[in-house]
């Protein structure tokens, strides 16, 4: 029964998407921009911080921040 549901599913997204016109070229943007988003911003803004270090170095320094950030919180309220 949920194997048929779900093939009824997929058959209703594959016909959508096969009659689609405008919307194709709206799907492409969206990948392009998501592409974007998450690799190219990656690469230049979001350096890798814990690259090369040990998994004991990087539970000492992601506890570090998450103590450090909880402390500076707590003094500003």
């Amino acid at each position: 029964m949920i194997k048929r549901q779900i093939l009824r599913v997929w058959t209703f997204y594959r016909d959508g998407f096969r009659s689609m016109t405008i919307g194709r070229t709206l799907w492409v943007l969206i990948l392009i921009k998501l592409f974007v988003m998450f690799f190219i911003l990656k690469l230049f803004f979001f350096p890798s911080f814990l690259k090369g270090k040990s998994p004991e170095e990087k539970q000492d320094y992601v506890g570090m921040e998450l103590v450090n950030r909880s402390v500076d919180n707590s003094l500003t309220k």
